[in-house]
């Protein structure tokens, strides 16, 4: 799948994929930023992503942001396929969890990101007396039976 990305900032990288078998392609910090301790900032990519309609763009933080003392709150960011104007730019929201300072280094791989089906949906509503009579057991119920 061919996907249009633009640089706007000369010293931003394209993402990569790591390894032949990577799921996700890498996402790096385009410029060093300190994170202050408890602070939550958004660290730009210098990238602006277009991706077709019917699809979208997914960042999830790497599973070794956390031995910097960075997490990123939100999880996951979606962005949609309108989202690609000249101030679109992929921004990834961190947030320092330690009593230290946090410095990200310039090109420092912060997420991980993933191109996605993104089908429309239709609800059909029912009527809740059409609902299994039995229960799982409810939200956090996997597992405790």
């Amino acid at each position: 799948m061919d996907i249009e990305i633009a640089r706007i900032h000369p010293d931003a990288r394209l993402p990569e994929y790591k390894t032949s078998g990577a799921a996700c392609f890498d996402l790096e910090a385009v410029e060093e930023v300190m994170v202050e301790p408890g602070e939550i900032k958004l660290v730009g990519t210098g990238l602006v992503i277009r991706v077709p309609a019917g699809f979208f763009f997914c960042v999830a933080p790497r599973s070794s942001l956390n031995k910097y003392g960075l997490d990123m709150p939100n999880s996951i960011g979606i962005f949609d396929p309108d989202y690609s104007g000249v101030n679109d730019e992929v921004r990834l929201l961190v947030r320092n969890f330690t009593k230290e300072k946090v410095v990200i280094e310039k090109h420092q791989r912060l997420a991980q990101g993933y191109i996605s089906a993104a089908p429309r949906v239709r609800w059909k509503e029912m009527d809740p007396s059409n609902l299994e009579t039995t229960s799982r057991g409810g939200y956090g119920s996997t597992g405790k039976h």
